[in-house]
C-alpha cells in the first residue's frame, strides 16, 4: 500500500507551540505521559484476554515497556506490548489534536504556565508532549486480532502520514527522534530519574534498554493496595497524574481499604480544577475498576454517581467475577454495595473538610459544587447528608452560608426559607422582587446554577421550614420583621394611595390577557413594578429554562402577576390621573405596556412588542424635549 498524506484536524502549529510553551519548565513530563498511554494499553490487552479467547491467544504471559536509547541515531523509543492501534485509531486518536475542542482549548488559556500544564491535561493532547523534545515523531502499531500494521509519521508541522509497516507482534512503539538540545533524555541516568520521580507508581515494568543493559527502573507494584505508611505525597500526587491525566494538584486524596463480607479498596482523587468534561451531557464516571489488580473498565456507570463525576482513581475488588460482559457487570450486586461505601466516604470526608477547613472547601465548593447539587435531585437516601455540605450565598452574608446557618438567622414571624433563582448572582442580586426583604432585613438565598431549580422542585423543607421563591405571589412580608429604613412595628398598614385601586382596574384592562393579574405591591421599594409567578404557578426562572430548551409544553411563556409599588413616583402619578377619571385614558394605556416591558426587561426578557415598546419610548423622550 502506498503512503498517505493527512492534514491534522486542528491548527496543530499553533496547538504544538501552546503545548510547548506551557510546559517548557516541566518538559521531561512527556515520558511520563507516553509510559501512562502504554500502561493503559497493556491493561486493555490483559482485560480483552480474559473475557476473549482469541486475544488469550495473541497476548504475551507478561506486559511491559520498554524505553530503548540508541544515542548514534539520536532517538528515544518507548515500546509496550499492549492493545496497539489501527489505520482507524492513528486517525482518531493521533490524527485529531485536543479532540475534546480545540476552539475552546485555546480559549481557555491564560498565559500561566501552572494553569496551562492542568488545561493541557484535561484537553487529553498528552501524546504531543512528546514534540516538546522531538522534531519528529514516528509510531510503529500492530492492533491485537489484526493483520496488518502501521506506520504513522509526523514532524509536528502541519501533516502526518500513515502507510503499512512490519511490526511482528501487537502493540505500539513511539520513536522520537531527538532534537539537539534534549540529548539529556539519550543518558540513562536522566531517564531513570524521570520515571523513578513520575512513573514509580505505574503497574508494569518499565524497562531501560541501554545497548545489551536491561534494567527495570519501576516498582510495578499498585500504589492502592499498598500501605498508607509506605506512600509519601509526591508519590500520591504522581499517581493522581496518572490515573487522571491531569497536571493540578489533588484538592483531596482518599485511600481506603474495605474488609468483610465485601472486600475492596480505593485510592480516589478529587482534582482542584474542573475537569473539562464536568459538564457533559453523559455525565460518566471516571473511576477505573480492578479486579485482583486486573484493569476491567473504566466505563462503569454503576461504580460512583453521576453527582460525583469529578471523582478520579481506581477501586479494586476482589468479589467480582472476571468472566463476565460489561452487562452483567452493571447488574453485580457487588458494585451496589461498592457505590453505596463510595458515596458515604466521599460525603463524610466532605464533611470533615467543610467543618474543620471552611475556606479550603469553598475552594471545592466553587468547583464542584453545581454537580454535587444534582445528589439532591437524584440521591433520595443521601439527600440529607448532601444538603449538610451545601453552601450557599445570600442577601445578608458575604461569604458562604449552610441552610443550618440560615435557620438560625432567620426573623421573628419567619416560617419559610426564602430563594431566588437566576443565570447569575450579579443580577439576581439586583432584582426588584429582593427590595422588600431587604427592607425588612429577611435573608433570601441567591441560587444560580440551573440545577437549582429543579432539586428545589423535590427538596420541600429543612428543618420543617418550607422553601419557597421570592418570585411567586404569596410572599406576605407583613407579619415578618421590621423595616430597615423606616422602623415599624412588624404591620404595614394597608396603602391608601388614592386613585390607586381605579389604576389597578385601567391596566388590567390595556394589558388583557398579557398579564394573569395587576396587584398593588408591599414587596417593593425602589422599583415602579416587578413581575410575580402566582402561587399555583411555575417558578419564572424554571419555566425559562424550560423554554430556552424547547420542552414540550413551554415553547409560550405563563402570563404573570404585575405588581405595582403604590409609593413609586410615577405610579404615584398615574394613579392621580387614574382617579380624575374612570374611563379609558391613553396616556394610562401606553403607561401600563411600558410599564409591563420595564418589568420583563428586569427579569431578563425581552418586551412583547419591540416595535411598539420602541415607538412609545420615541414618543416619550419628544414631549420630554419639548417641555
Amino acid at each position: 500500500m502506498t503512503q498517505e498524506t493527512f492534514t491534522f484536524q486542528a491548527e496543530v502549529g499553533k496547538l504544538l507551540n501552546i503545548v510547548a510553551r506551557s510546559l517548557y519548565s516541566h518538559k521531561e513530563v512527556f515520558l511520563r505521559e507516553l509510559i501512562s498511554n502504554g500502561s493503559d494499553a497493556c491493561d486493555k490487552l490483559r482485560y480483552a484476554a480474559l473475557t476473549d479467547k482469541k486475544m488469550a491467544a495473541i497476548a504475551g504471559e507478561t506486559y511491559q515497556i520498554d524505553l530503548t536509547i540508541e544515542k548514534k541515531k539520536k532517538t528515544l523509543t518507548v515500546s509496550d506490548n499492549g492493545i496497539g492501534m489501527s489505520r482507524d485509531d492513528l486517525n482518531e486518536l493521533l490524527g485529531t489534536i485536543a479532540k475534546s475542542g480545540t476552539q475552546a482549548f485555546a480559549e481557555q488559556l491564560s498565559g500561566d504556565k501552572d494553569a496551562d500544564m492542568s488545561l493541557i491535561g484535561q484537553f487529553g493532547v498528552g501524546f504531543y508532549s512528546a514534540f516538546m523534545v522531538a522534531d519528529k515523531v514516528e509510531v510503529r502499531t500492530r492492533r491485537a486480532g489484526e493483520d496488518k500494521s502501521w506506520l504513522w509519521e509526523s514532524d509536528g508541522k502541519g501533516t502526518y502520514t500513515i502507510e503499512e509497516s512490519d511490526r511482528a507482534t501487537c502493540g505500539t512503539d513511539i520513536i522520537m527522534h531527538l532534537s539537539a538540545k534534549e540529548k539529556e533524555f539519550l543518558e540513562p541516568e536522566r531517564i531513570r530519574n524521570v520515571v523513578k520521580t513520575y512513573s514509580d507508581h505505574v503497574g508494569v515494568p518499565v524497562n531501560m534498554v541501554n545497548g545489551d543493559d536491561i534494567e527495570t527502573l519501576n516498582s510495578a507494584s499498585a500504589l492502592w493496595v499498598r500501605d498508607k505508611k509506605d506512600i509519601t505525597a509526591d508519590q500520591y500526587k504522581e499517581f493522581y497524574h496518572h490515573v487522571a491525566h491531569a497536571f493540578d494538584e489533588p484538592w483531596l486524596t482518599m485511600h481506603n481499604s474495605v474488609e468483610g463480607v465485601l472486600s475492596y479498596k480505593s485510592l480516589l482523587f478529587i482534582p482542584t480544577m474542573q475537569p473539562f468534561d464536568l459538564f457533559n451531557p453523559e455525565r460518566k464516571a471516571n473511576i477505573k475498576l480492578y479486579v485482583n489488580r486486573v484493569f476491567i473498565t473504566d466505563d462503569c456507570d454503576e461504580l460512583v454517581p453521576s453527582y460525583m463525576r469529578f471523582l478520579r482513581g481506581v477501586i479494586d475488588s476482589e468479589d467480582i467475577s472476571l468472566n463476565i460482559s460489561r452487562e452483567m457487570l452493571q447488574r453485580d450486586p457487588m458494585l451496589a454495595k461498592i457505590r453505596k461505601g463510595v458515596i458515604k466516604r466521599v460525603l463524610g470526608e466532605l464533611k470533615k473538610k467543610a467543618d474543620k477547613k471552611p475556606e479550603e472547601f469553598a475552594t471545592f465548593w466553587a468547583s464542584f459544587g453545581p454537580v454535587i447539587k444534582e445528589g439532591l435531585y437524584e440521591d433520595f437516601e443521601n439527600r440529607d447528608k448532601i444538603l449538610e455540605i451545601c453552601r450557599f450565598r445570600t442577601t445578608e452574608n458575604d461569604g458562604l452560608s449552610t441552610l443550618a446557618d440560615y435557620a438560625e438567622r432567620m426573623k421573628d414571624g419567619q416560617d419559610s426559607i426564602y430563594f431566588i433563582t437566576g443565570e447569575n448572582e450579579e443580577s439576581v442580586a439586583r432584582s426588584p422582587q429582593l427590595e422588600g426583604f431587604r427592607a425588612k432585613g429577611i435573608e433570601v438565598l441567591l441560587l444560580t446554577d440551573p440545577i437549582d431549580d429543579f432539586w428545589m422542585q423535590s427538596v420541600t423543607e429543612f428543618q420543617e421550614k418550607s422553601f419557597k421563591s421570592v418570585t411567586r405571589a404569596g410572599g406576605d412580608l407583613d407579619s415578618m420583621g421590621k423595616d430597615a429604613k423606616e422602623g415599624g412595628d412588624g404591620a404595614d398598614k394597608k396603602d391608601d394611595t388614592p386613585g390607586m385601586d381605579g389604576l389597578v382596574a385601567l391596566i388590567k384592562v390595556a394589558l388583557g390577557d398579557a398579564v394573569k393579574d395587576v396587584r398593588s405591591s408591599s414587596r417593593l421599594t425602589d422599583s415602579a413594578v416587578c413581575l410575580v409567578a402566582d402561587d399555583g404557578d411555575m417558578d419564572m426562572n424554571l419555566e425559562r429554562i424550560l423554554k430556552q430548551h424547547k420542552q414540550a409544553g413551554f415553547e409560550s411563556a405563563t402570563p404573570r402577576i404585575l405588581e405595582l409599588n403604590p409609593k413609586h413616583p410615577l405610579v404615584s402619578k398615574l394613579a392621580d390621573a387614574a382617579a380624575e377619571s374612570t374611563e379609558a385614558n391613553p396616556v394610562i394605556d401606553d403607561a401600563a405596556h411600558m410599564l409591563l416591558d420595564q418589568a420583563r426587561i428586569l427579569e431578563g426578557e425581552s418586551p412583547l412588542d419591540p416595535t411598539a415598546f420602541a415607538r412609545r419610548v420615541s414618543q416619550i423622550m419628544e414631549k420630554g424635549l419639548s417641555l
